[in-house]
C-alpha cells in the first residue's frame, strides 16, 4: 500500500495543476475544479480543513491510482465526505470516518451517501460535510 507521506510528497509539485477556483457566494464554502480523465472534480474548501487535508484531497482528485483508493467503483457520481472534527487525515493515515461511495446514479446521492457513511463511522456528533465530488463530464 502507497504510503500517505509517499502521496504528500508527489502532491507537492502537482497539487494545483489545473485546479479553477471558485470565489463562494455568502453563506457557501469556496470551491476548487479540476479534470481527471472523463470526470469533473470539485474540491470544498471548508475551514476545518488542514493543509494536510488539503494536499491530500488536491493530490486524490488529480492521480487516478489516489483517487481509486478511496472510490473503488467505477462510473457514475461519487462523494467523500468528513467529519469536521476529525478532519480528512491525521498523522498521515486518512481517518476512519471518511465516507467515500461511487457509482450512484447523481450528485445528490453519492453527497448524502457519502455524508451517512461518515456519520455512522464518526465518533462525534457534528454533521459530516462533503469534501470531494466526482462527476461524469
Amino acid at each position: 500500500m502507497t504510503s500517505i507521506w509517499a502521496v504528500r510528497a508527489l502532491a507537492t509539485g502537482a497539487a494545483l495543476a489545473g485546479w479553477a477556483s471558485f470565489v463562494p457566494a455568502y453563506g457557501q464554502v469556496a470551491q476548487e475544479v479540476t479534470t481527471l480523465g472523463e470526470h469533473s472534480i470539485t474540491l470544498n474548501l471548508h475551514p476545518f480543513l488542514s493543509e494536510e487535508d488539503l494536499t491530500v484531497l488536491r493530490f486524490i482528485a488529480t492521480e487516478p491510482q489516489a483517487l481509486a483508493m478511496f472510490i473503488t467503483t467505477e462510473g457514475g457520481y461519487a462523494a467523500i465526505a468528513v467529519s469536521p472534527d476529525e478532519g480528512f487525515v491525521k498523522d498521515g493515515a486518512p481517518m476512519p470516518s471518511v465516507g467515500a461511495l461511487g457509482g450512484l446514479p447523481d450528485a445528490e446521492t453519492a453527497a448524502t451517501n457519502a455524508t451517512a457513511a461518515c456519520q455512522a463511522l464518526a465518533k462525534t456528533p457534528t454533521a459530516c460535510e462533503v469534501v470531494l465530488q466526482i462527476a461524469p463530464k
